[in-house]
């Protein structure tokens, strides 16, 4: 009887461990240039106080300065999304959606379960770009 509850005990703590691995944490609230910057689901996510038209020209720019191999994009009037490779084959999706006329998001994706320093590293050109 002991040994099962030991079992369940262990069996809700590695649960909970692994819940707390998913990444649902906020990085940065108000930083420069960008109303909310949030670490969701190994992805970055920023709003930006700039028109859609300005961002995504801002992101494909980041994408040759950070001189990473470009493989599609695709573009309408409410998002575009970018994809390229870095050095090390990664792919890295940047998805830039219009909120409203001044009001953009910026998803930032990098590799398959995601990396915070190079997906900051990403929006910091882009917004360097506005």
């Amino acid at each position: 009887m002991k040994t099962n509850l030991n079992f369940r005990l262990m069996l809700v703590a590695a649960t909970l461990t692994l819940a707390s691995l998913t990444g649902c944490v906020a990085v940065v609230a108000g930083a420069a240039g960008a109303g909310t910057v949030a670490w969701v689901m190994n992805r970055l996510d920023a709003t930006l106080d700039t028109n859609f038209e300005k961002a995504a020209t801002a992101a494909n720019l980041a994408i040759k300065q950070l001189e990473f191999a470009k493989v599609s994009e695709k573009k309408d009037a409410l998002t575009a999304t970018l994809i390229a490779r870095t050095a090390e084959d990664k792919k890295v999706e940047i998805k830039v959606l219009k909120v409203s006329d001044q009001s953009t998001k910026v998803q930032i994706r990098v590799g398959v379960f995601g990396d915070k320093t190079v997906s900051l590293a990403i929006l910091d050109k882009i917004k360097a770009n506005l």
